[in-house]
């Protein structure tokens, strides 16, 4: 079950501890991390890469990454 919305965003950064700066269309940026599938199998995540998240309803700042983008 989805919990949050899911857009589309840019990885700007990547931080210690598993974490990532995403930057959104609308200006925004937030804090995500890798969650469910994506953590299950091995994905690659780098700076410039397009990726889909789930922006949580409870802190608009955070998310996951769902998958990366083509």
């Amino acid at each position: 079950m989805s919990s949050g919305r899911q857009t589309e965003g840019v990885v700007e950064a990547a931080l210690p501890q598993g974490l990532y700066r995403v930057g959104l269309s609308n200006g925004e940026k937030i804090m995500v991390s890798i969650g469910g599938i994506a953590k299950q199998t091995t994905v690659r995540v780098i700076p410039g890469d397009r990726v889909l998240i789930e922006v949580s309803e409870l802190d608009p700042t955070r998310g996951k990454i769902k998958r990366r983008l083509p």
